[in-house]
């Protein structure tokens, strides 16, 4: 008499390594947090904290990191319009490069908007944008942001 034919556990176990790297890849994306900040003294460093105030509605801090009070407005010469930002967490900016010069840098991002919710997961649409910052004083500052981006102070009171 022969003894039954042993079941074959290969399909077991790669069915069981796949089952754990599933399950360590969500544990990294759902556990990784919030990305470290940039360092303050590059420009990137700068348009991060700068939007990061913006979104999250600190105009004492995006005053901060804004040249001369003009809240980023997309035309420096020009009068600040204020504009309807899409809701907060709605707006993300990833950073695509930097160009820096001796007193003036450029900050080219993708600014990323979700529109809701859809039959097929959350309706998105992207566009580059670029960030201009000038040096004052030996700190990066942001002379014009998008105007996704843009804060206008508020006008004063008239008598």
């Amino acid at each position: 008499m022969t003894a039954p034919p042993r079941p074959d556990r290969t399909l077991i176990s790669v069915l069981a390594i796949i089952a754990g790297l599933v399950a360590v890849a969500l544990a990294v994306v759902f556990f990784r947090g919030e990305p470290e900040p940039l360092a303050e003294s590059t420009p990137a460093g700068v348009v991060q904290r700068y939007a990061a105030a913006v979104l999250n509605g600190d105009e004492a801090a995006t005053r901060r990191y804004s040249t001369d009070g003009r809240y980023g407005t997309g035309q420096p010469d020009g009068p600040c319009t204020q504009v309807e930002r899409p809701a907060l967490g709605a707006l993300r900016v990833t950073l695509a490069s930097t160009v820096e010069h001796a007193d003036t840098a450029e900050v080219h991002v993708v600014l990323t908007t979700s529109t809701g919710s859809g039959p097929f997961g959350n309706p998105e649409y992207e566009t580059e944008a670029v960030f201009a910052l000038e040096r004052v004083n030996g700190n990066w500052l942001v002379a014009t942001a998008p105007w996704q981006l843009t804060i206008c102070p508020v006008p004063a009171a008239k008598p």
